[in-house]
């Protein structure tokens, strides 16, 4: 069975950092690229962040570069984000998602809540 299992959302002040972890099991995680999507509150979903099978390629959603960094390891079958210079408009629910032909999305962590606010 396919899991993903984030972790990491917290309530963080403005211009703090977080790292969210997302844990996958029941396939083999370097078959597959990856995505963070997130979804703030009373909004549609937001796509943030694509990393290729072995994390030689990532794109970011034009409001997160710089800010924002995605990664993986492989060998933990774990994918990350690391989140820097925190706004208020990050507030959401994240969510990672393994990518399918390339550009679909066929599963789905529950989500991990980020609050930032002071």
């Amino acid at each position: 069975e396919v899991q993903l299992v984030e972790s990491g959302g917290d309530l963080v002040q403005p211009g703090g950092s977080l790292r969210l972890s997302c844990a996958a099991s029941g396939f083999t995680f370097d078959d597959y690229a990856m995505n963070w999507v997130r979804q703030a509150p009373g909004k549609g979903l937001e796509w943030v962040s694509f990393i290729s099978l072995n994390g030689g390629s990532t794109y970011y959603a034009e409001s997160m570069k710089g800010r924002f960094t995605i990664s993986r390891d492989n060998a933990k079958n774990t994918l990350y984000l690391q989140m820097n210079s925190l706004k208020s408009e990050d507030t959401a629910v994240y969510f990672c998602a393994r990518v399918v032909n390339g550009w679909a999305l066929d599963y789905w962590g529950q989500g991990t809540q980020v609050t930032v606010s002071s």
